[in-house]
């Protein structure tokens, strides 16, 4: 039985670090089916750019989102603007790698409150202005660094860990509620936050395209999961049943555990951490 897509004309959708990457292909995606679409950045002036580049009726403005005020307050403008969120897709984040014990408390703090609070905050006030309305769908982006844990990147991959299990969890707090939540989990993008990481034997780059029509199309047909590249999901199910010892050996068998450590670009990482942490 083919399944039944939602409409999507004239919904509203936002946003956050919506200025590029994965986050500029969404709102094209969205845009291109109809979506009126909220982009929300640190900067506000490229923000209100990206937005009018998608053509009338859309919105862009500044969004903390690790400041609930911030965050609070831009839905409120959003809403004003083109009317109650129908969907929140919470893509704001950053990679800052480096063995655990030579990062700096700068780096842990910037991460944590970016991919982890950040998306906390999100859904949180997401749920507030969705569940009295009865619909609504939160879209969190996880990564499949959020099922496996990558050396060079631990406190990045805990951050993932911690949406993937937010997901989980909120999933169920909103049963019954008809507001969803769908756990996004891309394999590696070509974006600037992956400039200079290494690449593991076998595995596939995504566009940011690819991975803006798979929020998409999670959005259309009310899905929980979405794993990019989608056979991926079927790999890493068998593997998370094996001891930790074989899945340590299988992570270097394919060259995996050096994709955030040995076979990095320090050159491409250092200018893009720079502006991170800014």
């Amino acid at each position: 039985m083919a399944r039944q897509a939602l409409p999507m004309s004239n919904t509203v959708a936002v946003v956050t670090g919506g200025c590029g990457g994965i986050g500029l292909a969404t709102a094209r995606s969205l845009a291109a089916r109809g979506v009126k679409v909220a982009l929300g950045d640190l900067d506000g002036d490229l923000a209100v750019r990206r937005a009018a580049e998608l053509g009338e009726g859309h919105f862009g403005g500044r969004v903390d989102v690790t400041d609930v005020e911030s965050f609070s307050s831009f839905l409120d403008s959003v809403e004003g603007d083109l009317g109650p969120i129908d969907f929140l897709v919470n893509n704001a984040g950053v990679m800052l790698l480096g063995p655990l014990d030579e990062e700096t408390a700068e780096s842990t703090e910037r991460t944590v409150q970016v991919n982890l609070i950040g998306v906390i905050n999100g859904t949180k006030l997401a749920m507030q202005r969705m569940k009295p309305r009865g619909r609504g769908r939160i879209l969190n982006i996880a990564s499949q660094a959020g099922k496996v844990g990558f050396p060079g990147g631990a406190t990045y991959c805990a951050t993932k860990f911690g949406v993937v299990g937010l997901c989980e969890a909120v999933r169920n707090e909103l049963a019954g509620t008809g507001v969803g939540v769908t756990c996004v989990m891309p394999g590696p993008v070509r974006t600037e936050l992956a400039a200079g990481i290494g690449q593991a034997k076998g595995v596939r780059w995504l566009t940011p395209f690819e991975v803006g029509e798979g929020i998409a199309e999670a959005i259309e047909f009310g899905q929980a999961e979405v794993w990019l590249p989608p056979v991926t999901r079927f790999l890493q199910s068998p593997t998370a049943i094996l001891p930790p010892s074989v899945r340590d050996r299988l992570l270097k068998a394919f060259g995996a555990d050096a994709v955030l450590s040995g076979a990095v670009d320090e050159s491409e990482r250092s200018e893009y951490e720079s502006r991170a942490l800014e």
